[in-house]
Order: C-alpha cells, then sequence, then structure tokens
C-alpha cells in the first residue's frame, strides 16, 4: 500500500511568506503556525527547515539583509564617511519595509556567509583609510548599532511608513508635561521628523569617529 507524503515545503517561500505576514500582523503575532496557515500546510512542514522560530527568524533577517544589499548596493571608491552614510541609510530604508523589521534584524544570526562579502570590503576600505582593524570594527559597529536602536524606536511609534500608533501625539503630550516645559518642547524632536533625526544622528557619529579616530 503506496503511503501518501506531503511534498517538501520550499524554504524561500516559507521565508517570503514570513516576511509578508510579519507585515500584517507584526513579531509577536508572527508563530510558526500562523505561517503553516498561511502556506496551507501543517506545522510539521514548516519544522523541516526550521527548528523553531529563532531559526525562522535568522532566516528572514539574512532574506532581508539578501534585499539590501540588491536595492541599496556600494559603489567602490567611496570614502569611508560616504560608505557608513550610503550604507545605514540603506540599512534603515531595508528596515523600515517591514513591521517591526528592526527588531527582527537585532539579534538575528545571518546564515551562511554572504554577509561576509559586504563585511571584508567595509573593512577593508576603512583599514586603507588609516584605521587600524579593532578602530574599523568598532566604527562599522557603532553606526550600526545606532541604526537599529533609531529604527526600533521609530518603529516603536511608527510600525510602517504612514501608520502612527495612538499616545504619541505630539500636542498632546506637551499639554500633559506642561509643568515640564523643556520636556514638553523636546517631544516635537523625538516623535516626528524622523528623517532629519536620522541624518542628523548619523552625522553625530560620523563626526564622533573623526575627532576619537583623527581621520
Amino acid at each position: 500500500m503506496a503511503t501518501h507524503r506531503t511534498p517538501k515545503l520550499d524554504k524561500k517561500q516559507a521565508v517570503d511568506t514570513s516576511l509578508r505576514l510579519l507585515n500584517e500582523v507584526g513579531l509577536d503575532g508572527l508563530s510558526l503556525r500562523a505561517i503553516a496557515k498561511e502556506l496551507d500546510v501543517q506545522a510539521p512542514a514548516l519544522y523541516w527547515h526550521f527548528k523553531n522560530k529563532q531559526e525562522l527568524l535568522d532566516e528572514m533577517a539574512t532574506e532581508m539583509y539578501r534585499r539590501m544589499t540588491a536595492d541599496f548596493p556600494l559603489s567602490p571608491g567611496l570614502s569611508w564617511q560616504d560608505r557608513l552614510l550610503t550604507a545605514h541609510r540603506g540599512l534603515r530604508a531595508a528596515l523600515l519595509r517591514y513591521r517591526d523589521g528592526a527588531k527582527v534584524f537585532s539579534g538575528s544570526r545571518f546564515t551562511g556567509t554572504e554577509h561576509a562579502v559586504e563585511m571584508e570590503a567595509n573593512l577593508r576600505a576603512f583599514t586603507e583609510a588609516g584605521f587600524t582593524l579593532p578602530q574599523a570594527v568598532r566604527a562599522t559597529t557603532t553606526a550600526y548599532f545606532f541604526t537599529l536602536g533609531f529604527v526600533t524606536e521609530e518603529q516603536g511609534v511608527e510600525p510602517l511608513p504612514g501608520e502612527r500608533r495612538e499616545g504619541f501625539d505630539v500636542a498632546e503630550r506637551a499639554a500633559r508635561l506642561a509643568d515640564f516645559p523643556l520636556a514638553a518642547e523636546a517631544g516635537a524632536d523625538l516623535f516626528q521628523d524622523y528623517d532629519e533625526g536620522f541624518e542628523e544622528g548619523l552625522a553625530l557619529v560620523i563626526a564622533g569617529i573623526e575627532k576619537r579616530y583623527g581621520r
């Protein structure tokens, strides 16, 4: 008697579906069960590729990285400053495409070695500009951590572009903090104009690297 077997689920299909579903339900609502339902398969079909949710998140982050490097390539010959600006503008844009994109990306472990190509090029560009390897690592990771942290906070207010959570109305906040005039006024810079805030913050990071390492 022949045994019926469910066809193996394509791994890329599972990851693409997971990223699409992420925009609908967010990280908290994303589960292997929900993804299996969306794919119209049984949950064990996903466990063929992912032992747990973290392994799925690792693959999702890797796919986000692949898409980012394809859409925001770094031109050869850029100064280290322009390289940081270009790379992290691209990273922010890539993360903002997905609800909770920064949370998925942060702490995940890239699969494979594709990410090492750009990492090697970045470190080489910095060392050729006169940085020691430890300085190059510290400079690039500081900009990376700034971008991840910035987008995490940004998406806490605006989960997707054009979507804003309740409780972050700047005028209402200013009225509520009327007894604290500086804190009240700061809301305009804290909770809106994220493009401007990101550019200024990244400029501060670069200026700090220049000052600290004499570059």
